[in-house]
C-alpha cells in the first residue's frame, strides 16, 4: 500500500516565549517541536528506505516560513495548524489553516495531578469515549492513510479530522475517542497519544502494542512527565468512568480529559 509520511505541526508566536521550545540554532521557534518532527521525519524515511531520508532541517523549516507567509500575508500572529506531506520521493508540501490561540504552556496540563485536592487550572475538559470494536491496521508512523482513524470517529459519531461538523457538535458527541488493539491494549486517539493517570504518574501505551511515536510523546518521555507502561498495563478491562487521562499531538499540545464508557 502507497503512502506519505504526514505532520501537524502548530504555529504560534506565543511558543517563542518559551525556553523549551528551540530549534537546532539554540533560539525559540514558533513552531511547536518542530527539531522533533524534522528527526521523525528522517527516521521513517530512514526506515522506508526513502530519497526523502536525505531531508534538512533547513528546508523543512523554509517550507513552514513560506506557508505561514502565505496564509497569514501581514498577520503575522495568527496561530496555524499546517499540514506536511513528505512523499517516498522527498517531495515536501504543506497547507495551513487558523487555529485559536494558546492561553497557556501547552505542556502544562501534563504536571496535573489528579489525586490533589485543587481545582482544574486547564479548561475545557475533554470528553472521550472508547471505540467500539478493535483497530489493528494502524501504522507507528504518521501517514496519509487516516481511514482506520476516520472510522473509529465514524463509530463515535464524530465526522473525519477536518470535515465540517454538520451539527455533530451535540452535548453527548465526545471530543476524541480511545482505539485499541486486537488484543484489548489501549493505542492512541484518534487524532493524540494518550497518557492514564496510574501509580501516581501519568502512563502511556508503549510503542509496542501499535500507537504512533508522536513527537509530544518523545518530549514528554524525555522531560520525565509521562512514564511508558507496563506491560497489559493499560487494556480495556482497566479503564473506568471518569478515569482522568492526557491527550497531546504536534497542534494542541498537552489536554487534559474524562473517559466516558457510558453515552
Amino acid at each position: 500500500m502507497s503512502y506519505s509520511l504526514l505532520a501537524a505541526v502548530r504555529f504560534d508566536p506565543f511558543l517563542e516565549t518559551f525556553t523549551w521550545n528551540i530549534g537546532p540554532d539554540g533560539l525559540p521557534s514558533p513552531y511547536l517541536l518542530l527539531s522533533h518532527q524534522f528527526h521523525r521525519f528522517v527516521s521513517a524515511s530512514v526506515a522506508a528506505q526513502w530519497p526523502s531520508a536525505h531531508l534538512t532541517f533547513d528546508k523543512l523549516k523554509s517550507v513552514c516560513d513560506n506557508v505561514v507567509r502565505d496564509v497569514n500575508g501581514t498577520c503575522v500572529w495568527q496561530p496555524l495548524k499546517i499540514r506536511l506531506i513528505l512523499s517516498p520521493s522527498g517531495d515536501l508540501t504543506a497547507s495551513a489553516a487558523p487555529i485559536p490561540p494558546l492561553r497557556y504552556d501547552p505542556t502544562l496540563p501534563s504536571l496535573f495531578t489528579p489525586d490533589a485536592i485543587s481545582p482544574v487550572p486547564f479548561e475545557p475538559i475533554w470528553r472521550i469515549h472508547i471505540d467500539t470494536q478493535p483497530t489493528s491496521d494502524t501504522m507507528p508512523v504518521k501517514t496519509t492513510i487516516r481511514r482506520p482513524y476516520d472510522d473509529a470517529r465514524a463509530r463515535a459519531g464524530m465526522p473525519p479530522l477536518g470535515a465540517p461538523s454538520h451539527g455533530v457538535d451535540a452535548p453527548d458527541c465526545p471530543d476524541d475517542v480511545i482505539l485499541y488493539n486486537a488484543s484489548g491494549a489501549v493505542t492512541e486517539t484518534s487524532i493524540c497519544n494518550i497518557a492514564f493517570y496510574r501509580r501516581g504518574k501519568w502512563v502511556t501505551p508503549p510503542l509496542s502494542v501499535g500507537c504512533i511515536a508522536g513527537i509530544v510523546r518523545r518530549w514528554l518521555l524525555e522531560n520525565n512527565r509521562i512514564h511508558e507502561a507496563d506491560d497489559n498495563e493499560l487494556s480495556l478491562n482497566t479503564i473506568r468512568d471518569n478515569d482522568w487521562v492526557l491527550v497531546f499531538n504536534g497542534v494542541i499540545g498537552c489536554r487534559l480529559g474524562k473517559v466516558r464508557t457510558r453515552g
